[in-house]
C-alpha cells in the first residue's frame, strides 16, 4: 500500500504535535515535515514534495492563502485548510475553498490538543480523501479505509413506501463533498433568476455553511442562503443544509419546505445526502431531480436509488470532471442514475425542469 506522504504548516506547535501523533498511529500515513510557516515549508519541499499539505491560514511572514495560491499556480496539490471554528475563521476559510483547497479541519478553539485528537477520525478520513483528489496530476492511490462506523438514513427517518404524482413543479436535490464547494459554485452560478428550488449537502463544519452560503449568495443570480428550520423550497432559491445537522424535504398540500434536525451521524456525516434524497424520494417523488457529484465514499448512493425507484430524473458528475470520483461511482454502480455529465452539462439540465 502506497502510503500518503503529508506536510503540516502550523504556527501552531500544540498542532504539529497532535497531528505527528495522529499520524504515528497509522500505517499509511507518514508526516514529511511539520513546519510553523510557509517560508519553512517552501525550503522543505524543495527536498520531498507532499500528497497532501494541511494549512492553517493566520501565520508569520507568509499567510496561509498566499501560499496556497501559489503551490495551486506552480503543483497543484491537495490542501487542507485547518481552520479556527469561528464565524471570521469561516469567512477566510471560503476564500482558501475559492483558490483551491479541497476541505476543512476544524481547529477548537478550547482545549486544543484533546479536541484534535477526538477528531482522529475524522481527520484520518479527510487526508484519505484529499490524497485521492484530482488536481492537474495523477491522483495517488489510496483505499477508502472507514473509521467511524456507519448508519443508514434508518437512523433519521423510514424509506419511502409509494410515489409521489407528478406535478409542475420540480425540486432539485444536490449532494457532494470533496471538490464540492467549487463544483456547486460552477453549477449555481450558471443558474438564471428563474430556475427550480434546490436543496444541497455539502459535507461541511458547523458555521462554515453560512459562510459558503453568503459567498455563493454574491456571485450567483438564484438566492443562496444556509437553510434554517421550515424555509421553503420555491424557484430561484438555493438551501443549504446546515454543518452539523441533517436537513430533509417536507410537503404541505403544494408547498414545499425543509426540516433542519439533530441525530446521529449517518453514512458517518451530518448533514447526510442519504438523509436529504431520501426524504426527496418521498416528499417530491418523480418531481425531483437529485444530483450526486464529486466526493469521497458513498454518501448519497442509497438515497439516490431510493429517489430513482420513486421516478425521480437522476444524474452523476463524470468520473472526468470530479475531484474524487467516489460519491458518483458508488450511485451509478447502484443503477441509480439515469445520466453520467460533466460538471459543465449539468445546469443546463436544470434549468430544463423549470416550470412551464
Amino acid at each position: 500500500m502506497s502510503k500518503i506522504n503529508v506536510m503540516v504548516v502550523d504556527d501552531s506547535a500544540v498542532v504539529r504535535n497532535v497531528f505527528a501523533d495522529i499520524f504515528s498511529s497509522v500505517p499509511d500515513i507518514d508526516l514529511v515535515a511539520a513546519v510553523p510557516d510557509p517560508i519553512f515549508a517552501m525550503k522543505r519541499m524543495e527536498m520531498q514534495w507532499p500528497d497532501v499539505i494541511l494549512l492553517d491560514i493566520e501565520m508569520p511572514r507568509m499567510d496561509g492563502i498566499t501560499f496556497l495560491k501559489k503551490i495551486m499556480h506552480e503543483h497543484p496539490t491537495p490542501v487542507i485548510i485547518c481552520s479556527t471554528l469561528t464565524e471570521a475563521g469561516a469567512e477566510t476559510t471560503m476564500s482558501a475553498m475559492a483558490a483551491g483547497a479541497v476541505d476543512i479541519i476544524t481547529k477548537p478553539k478550547i482545549d486544543l490538543k484533546n479536541g484534535l485528537t477526538e477528531k482522529k477520525s475524522e481527520i484520518l478520513d479527510i487526508i484519505r480523501a484529499s490524497a485521492a483528489a484530482k488536481l492537474g496530476r495523477r491522483p495517488v492511490s489510496v483505499a477508502d479505509l472507514p473509521s467511524r462506523p456507519k448508519l443508514n438514513a434508518d437512523a433519521i427517518m423510514p424509506a419511502p413506501t409509494k410515489a409521489m404524482s407528478k406535478t409542475t413543479e420540480t425540486v432539485v436535490a444536490i449532494g457532494t463533498s470533496t471538490g464540492g464547494t467549487q463544483a456547486l459554485e460552477h453549477v449555481l452560478t450558471q443558474l438564471p433568476r428563474v430556475s427550480p428550488g434546490i436543496v444541497v449537502v455539502q459535507h461541511m463544519p458547523e458555521k462554515f455553511t453560512q459562510a459558503f452560503a453568503n459567498r455563493l449568495n454574491g456571485l450567483c443570480e438564484v438566492e443562496v442562503r444556509e437553510a434554517v428550520n421550515g424555509d421553503t423550497v420555491i424557484p430561484g432559491r438555493v438551501l443549504i443544509s446546515p454543518g452539523g445537522s441533517h436537513m430533509t424535504l417536507n410537503r404541505s398540500g403544494a408547498q414545499y419546505f425543509v426540516e433542519i434536525k439533530d441525530g446521529p451521524l449517518v453514512s458517518r456525516h451530518k448533514p447526510s445526502v442519504d438523509v436529504l434524497f431520501r426524504s426527496v424520494a418521498k416528499a417530491a417523488g418523480k418531481n425531483a431531480l437529485g444530483i450526486i457529484m464529486t466526493g469521497m465514499g458513498d454518501d448519497g448512493a442509497n438515497g439516490m436509488v431510493e429517489m430513482h425507484d420513486q421516478g425521480a430524473s437522476t444524474i452523476a458528475e463524470d468520473e472526468s470532471t470530479c475531484v474524487v470520483f467516489g460519491m458518483p461511482k458508488e450511485a451509478i454502480k447502484r443503477g441509480a442514475v439515469d445520466m453520467v455529465l460533466p460538471l459543465s452539462s449539468i445546469p443546463a439540465e436544470i434549468i430544463k425542469r423549470r416550470a412551464n
